[in-house]
């Protein structure tokens, strides 16, 4: 009968029936440390090393790097290398990221994953096929967990329509850990309003909502992990015009000052243009033209309101 020996190091090793007389043969291992932790953006490390019964093997053989499940999970790495051969050619390798480091032939499938992003975060399953008989191939059982760090960013910040002529504003941000969100502004004191959002799809992102902007001025939204934390506003404005209300709402990331005087000078070029285009009364309130900044368009509502004034020149 034999017996499991597990090491901390998440190894497994089968050893035979012993007795005086004979010596314990080796069996297929893998040594694998139970986690790797690099920055995004950097490269990692993935050690793996095994064991087998031969004494000496130079035949065919294949290395195989599997994510998120052993043995189903989908394949992220192979390579293989010919009888007597010590260059084990890649056959895969999405992006060009993944580059085996060890030596198969010197029993290490040790693999480095270049420029990191978070979606390489999670579990890796190295694996051997020897050519021949069929239980000529290992596989990790438990893997490697890869854990890609990142200080907070914010991904996207905007503000959207709302009920009864409001607007409402979104805040989504990635890191890992998973950063916090928190929304301030105008009327929302001295603190933060922190309100949850949809879900994500990703495990790395946050939404917060701000569900009404009450007041005109700036609203900021800060993501904070334990490497770093981020920040973007938008700005609301709502201009009263001959034609009615209408509001525009400014994200701002880095264009600050510029982007507030570009907006001006724009509405007056629009407020121009109409009074040229239409001398007569409307009924129908102008459009306004959109906008960009660095997070996105400008999300704008112009609601009916009063009959304009005749524009002369």
């Amino acid at each position: 009968m034999r017996s499991l020996v597990r090491t901390k190091r998440d190894t497994t090793v089968n050893l035979p029936n012993t007795d005086v007389h004979s010596a314990p043969t080796q069996r297929w291992s893998m040594q694998v440390p139970a986690e790797v932790s690099a920055a995004l953006g950097e490269a990692a490390v993935l050690p793996c090393t095994f064991t087998h019964p031969h004494r000496h093997y130079d035949g065919p053989l294949t290395a195989i790097w599997r994510a998120r499940e052993p043995y189903a999970g989908p394949q992220v790495f192979r390579c293989a290398a010919a009888r007597g051969s010590e260059l084990c050619q890649t056959a895969l390798s999405p992006q060009g990221r993944f580059r085996l480091l060890g030596n198969p032939r010197r029993n290490d499938l040790s693999l480095r994953i270049e420029r990191l992003a978070l979606a390489d975060d999670g579990r890796y399953f190295c694996r051997v096929e020897f050519a021949g008989d069929i239980h000529d191939r290992y596989e990790s059982r438990h893997g490697i967990r890869l854990r890609v760090t990142a200080a907070p960013r914010i991904v996207n910040i905007s503000v959207l329509p709302g009920p009864a002529h409001a607007f409402r504003a979104l805040c989504t941000a990635e890191g890992e850990p998973p950063p916090a969100l928190a929304w301030s502004g105008p009327a929302l004191g001295n603190g933060s309003v922190k309100v949850p959002g949809p879900g994500q799809d990703h495990s790395h992102q946050v939404t917060a909502e701000l569900p009404a902007l009450d007041h005109d001025g700036r609203y900021t939204c800060t993501a904070t992990n334990s490497l770093g934390r981020a920040e973007a506003s938008v700005y609301l404005f709502r201009f009263r015009g001959a034609s009615g209300a209408s509001a525009i709402a400014l994200p701002l990331g880095v264009l600050g000052l510029k982007a507030l005087l570009l907006l001006g000078l724009l509405a007056a070029r629009a407020t121009a243009r109409r009074c040229l285009e239409h001398p007569v009364t409307q009924d129908t309130p102008p459009r306004l033209q959109a906008h960009e900044s660095n997070y996105e368009n400008l999300n704008q509502r112009s609601p009916q309101g009063p009959r304009a004034a005749v524009c002369s020149p």
